[in-house]
């Protein structure tokens, strides 16, 4: 591949990038390039990075040092109107869902076009026709045209996730950015929710990068992975062949602290029986 071609298909790019808290260093001179239509997961424990690594990528971080490009826009020097240009851009689905609980259904799908309106917000009369005709089509997309009328507290964690990415979708998305998504559902409801990410960033021609702690669903939903430990980049491999004990070896060798080599040791032994069934 030329460096023409390569250049043309980055759509994320971070350089060098560190970031501080205080004498907490959250991120320690990473790099990495994200192609147009990848499905990237960074992978690792508890406060390697991954979500201070995420909220770089639309601006709710600045790097302390090093460089951020999103869409060809370097992220940290945007202000204003240029930053939320951007962020229409970059789809962003959360943890913990972050509905509106006494909304309806359709109501918080639709405050994913928020940008878009012009004059007072008054519930459903703010929208129009066409914007409620999308945010209904993208109910149907997740399964959830029947709940549409249904308030958003009344649904199970799996359900209210699908209506998180169907108000990211109400953006017209390029970059759809994930932070832990499946981190409070169940084992099931995880790899629906992974899998219907999935299958929707194929239709779109989405690029992605997902936060996650389980190994299993990062190789089996994305394409590549980058591992994370203690801010600094540790793996970055596609997710061909790969499988779970190999990750967790290689989890195991950059383990430097008595709390991470149990928590990985542990992780190992349940990849271990897991292969072995």
């Amino acid at each position: 591949m030329t460096g023409t071609t390569a250049a043309s298909t980055t759509v994320v790019e971070l350089t060098d990038v560190t970031k501080r808290f205080g004498d907490t260093v959250a991120l320690d001179r990473v790099s990495l390039t994200v192609a147009r239509g990848e499905i990237l997961v960074l992978l690792g424990l508890s406060g390697s990075g991954k979500s201070t690594l995420l909220r770089h990528l639309d601006g709710l971080e600045e790097p302390t040092s090093g460089s951020v490009t999103v869409l060809g826009e370097s992220v940290p020097r945007l202000r204003g109107k240029a930053l939320r240009s951007l962020r229409s851009r970059v789809g962003f689905i959360f943890q913990q869902f972050e509905l509106v609980p006494s909304l309806t259904v359709l109501e918080n799908v639709l405050t994913g076009s928020l940008a878009t309106l012009r004059g007072p917000r008054l519930g459903l009369f703010s929208y129009g026709r066409a914007s409620k005709l999308r945010a209904l089509t993208h109910l149907d997309r997740v399964g959830l045209l029947d709940r549409a009328y249904q308030r958003a507290d009344t649904l199970s964690g799996g359900q209210q996730q699908r209506v998180a990415i169907a108000r990211a979708l109400m953006q017209d998305p390029e970059v759809l950015l994930a932070d832990e998504p499946v981190a409070s559902l169940d084992p099931e409801s995880s790899s629906q929710v992974m899998a219907l990410i999935r299958e929707i960033a194929a239709d779109e021609g989405l690029t992605v990068v997902c936060s996650l702690h389980q190994v299993d669903l990062a190789i089996d939903w994305a394409d590549r992975i980058v591992g994370l430990r203690r801010g600094s980049v540790v793996l970055d491999t596609t997710t061909d062949g790969l499988d779970k004990a190999q990750v967790m070896e290689i989890y195991g060798r950059v383990a430097t602290t008595t709390e991470e080599i149990v928590a990985v040791q542990t992780e190992l032994h349940e990849a271990r029986l897991e292969v072995g069934r």
